[in-house]
Parts: structure tokens; sequence; C-alpha cells
């Protein structure tokens, strides 16, 4: 495997290079031959959504799923074996059964259709303890929530090694595919703009006011915005990607300069697992070229599992020079009557009957309903859109 020559002008990627696990073109075709003889096991869409993920290196420094010296440290402590900070386990369970007639070497991956993706080169079988992990990584062991619902459905014993991928695209929705870019095609297009500060975007919802408010304040720091919105598998309840990506689009269109953002996928499943969740996707983004990354209220969180700031506090826990990376701070922003615009607790003195600020839920609602969110929560154009979505 090759590495990605990173121009010296950006930001490195995390460990200093950008991980290539695809198989080079010339080598696909020797890679399908001897896969054919390999004992196989099957990756379900989180699965290869990882495996995807560490080839084109938006997981870098990983190589593979985690052997358990990784793992295990990972999940006590936030960093690899190396000492390099990671905050989420990466990993591929198998059954019990399945891993007894496993041995070391190399195993065919094959998707839920039957079709060869990659090949593993398995170094390690082990077990791991799913509510010890549950409790350190989801700050709970409750299977209401989805991410510890997905750990608990989640094999018995792990299979740790390095993965070498055939080329291809991870499972994305056909909406998200004009958008899609790997971390190498985003540094690029980083490198055309001549951007050198690029600020990095979450989301996994269709951007409203408030988003836009913080987004524009970072906008006043830096060069560019990476909106970067989260295309892999989310919670069912979750507005549904081509609807999210067309609210993106038209808001671009009318409320944006052109030459100061890029709106591509990260395609990525959603873990659901707050703060930790936040380094995860400060940590991608740093490989996608991003030299600030925003975080704002209870980022990747669900229910009410996490404080509304804990995914800012966990950033207390590391020293800077170990994310490599700056994070933005905001606090809940909102439209205020008597400001007549966004504001937040930092920067207006509004008391909580002057603030408009409605939930999903109340989002959802309305549009059931058949009413147009008003202008004071999102865009014109991007209510339209949602109304649209929901007539249907």
């Amino acid at each position: 495997m090759t590495n990605t020559r990173q121009e010296s002008r950006q930001i490195a990627p995390h460990g200093s290079q950008l991980v290539n696990r695809y198989a080079a073109e010339e080598d696909v075709e020797a890679l399908r031959e001897r896969a054919a003889s390999l004992p196989a096991v099957t990756l379900g869409a989180r699965e290869l959504s990882d495996a995807h993920m560490v080839a084109q290196g938006v997981f870098s420094p990983l190589d593979g799923f985690m052997t358990s010296a990784d793992c295990r440290v990972v999940v006590d402590g936030m960093h690899l074996a190396s000492g390099a900070a990671w905050p989420l386990p990466v990993t591929l369970g198998v059954n019990q059964a399945q891993a007894d007639s496993l041995v070391e070497g190399q195993l065919a991956l094959q998707d839920t259709k039957g079709m060869l993706v990659g090949v593993m080169e398995l170094r390690e079988t082990f077990g791991y303890d799913k509510q010890h992990e549950a409790d350190r990584v989801y700050r709970t062991t409750e299977e209401a929530h989805p991410g510890v619902a997905g750990l608990y459905a989640q094999g018995d014993v792990l299979l740790g090694g390095p993965v070498t991928m055939l080329p291809g695209i991870p499972p994305l929705d056909p909406a998200a595919l004009p958008h899609y870019r790997t971390p190498a095609e985003v540094r690029s297009a980083i490198d055309r703009m001549g951007w050198r500060r690029v600020v990095g975007f979450q989301t996994r919802n269709p951007v409203h006011r408030a988003h836009e408010y913080i987004q524009k304040c970072a906008l006043e720091m830096v060069d560019g915005l990476l909106l970067h919105p989260l295309v892999g598998e989310t919670k069912s309840d979750d507005i549904p990607a081509d609807v999210r990506m067309r609210c993106y689009e038209v808001l671009l269109e009318h409320y944006y300069p052109a030459d100061r953002v890029l709106l591509s996928v990260f395609p990525a499943f959603m873990r659901y697992a707050g703060p930790r969740e936040a380094i995860f996707h400060v940590l991608a983004r740093k490989n996608y070229g991003c030299t600030h990354f925003i975080v704002g209220r209870d980022h990747a969180g669900v229910g009410s599992y996490y404080g509304t700031y804990d995914a800012q506090h966990i950033f207390d826990e590391f020293a800077p020079d170990e994310l490599g990376i700056t994070p933005l701070f905001f606090e809940n922003t909102f439209y205020s009557v008597r400001n007549q615009g966004m504001a937040s607790t930092k920067t207006f003195n509004s008391p909580p009957e002057d603030r408009i600020f409605l939930s999903g839920t109340q989002v959802r609602d309305m549009l059931v309903r058949g009413e147009l969110p008003p202008p004071e929560f999102t865009r014109p154009e991007v209510a339209q859109v949602l109304m649209e979505a929901y007539r249907k």
C-alpha cells in the first residue's frame, strides 16, 4: 500500500500520513483470484462502511479493524496503543462458531449479497465486554440508546487486522453521490481553491438559522467552509438523505458565497456517541484537510444521555497537540425577537420568552400539519423543500 502525499501547505492527516488501503488497479484481478480460495466473512452495512472509511483514509491512522491492543485502550483511554488520540472502537464482530472456524491468515470480505469487497489479514480473534464498552464509550448500558443497541447486536468475538479493499464507493443514497469525495479529493479541492484555513461542519439534519449563524461566524475567521453532512446510516426517524441534500443545495445557492463553501458528504454511519463522537468527527475532518471544526450544543447526542455541552468539555481531556486541529465552540443560538436577528447568550442579553427555537419534533409536527416553519427558524427555500417532502 502506498500513502497519498500531502502538500506541505495543508494540515497533516492524523498520524502524519493519509492511509490508502484500496488495491491498485493492476492488483485487483490477482486479489479476486486469491480471495476465491479464502474463508469468507460477511460485512454488514456498518462494517462495510467502516472498511471503506479505513481504506480511503477517513480513519487515518487506522489500517483495518482494531486488534485487542488498540480496542481495549481506546475503550478505556481514548488513545491507540501507539499513543495517538482515538476515541471510538472500529471493530468487526462474528459469532463464536464462525470465530472457531478461522485461523490467522487472509480472509475474504464480502457484502450481504455475497459480493467480494476486499480481503483482511486476520491477526487476532478476541472476546470483549459489551457492557463495559457501552458504559465507557456511550456512558450508558441502556439498549434504548441506538449506539448501544448496535454494539449489543454485534458478534461476541472480534476479528482484528488490516484490510485491503477493492476500489469502490461506500453504500450511499443516490442523492449524495454528486457530492461524494474521498479525503484526498477534498484536499485537492481545498488546494485548488487556495484555502489554508478550513472549518468543517458536521450535520445529519437540514441546516437551520442557528447552524447558519455559527457557520458564518466561523467563516469570518477562516478561508473556507467544508459543509460535511453525514449521509451514512442514521436513526429511522431522521430526515432522509435526499431531502437533506436538496436543503443544503438551495441554502448554498441563495445565502452563501460560492467560492468559500464546499459541499461534500461524510459517508460514515452515525454512532450517537455524544462527546466521544465529537472527537471522532474532529479527527476525521482533520484527515479531510480541515484546520478547524465547529462543535455546538449536544454534538452527536441522542435523547438525554449527554449534557448540553459535554461534547465541548471532553476536549479538556486532550492536550492541544494530540488532536492537531482547532475546535470552535459555540453556545446554543436562537432568533431573538427583540434583537431581530440571530444571537446567543454570549452575544445578547435575551430572556427565554424572547427566543424563537424549535425542536426537530416541533418542526416535523408543523410539516405534517402542512405548516411552513417560520423564517426565524429556517430559510423559506429550505422550508419549502421540507414541505414538499412531507406532502409525498
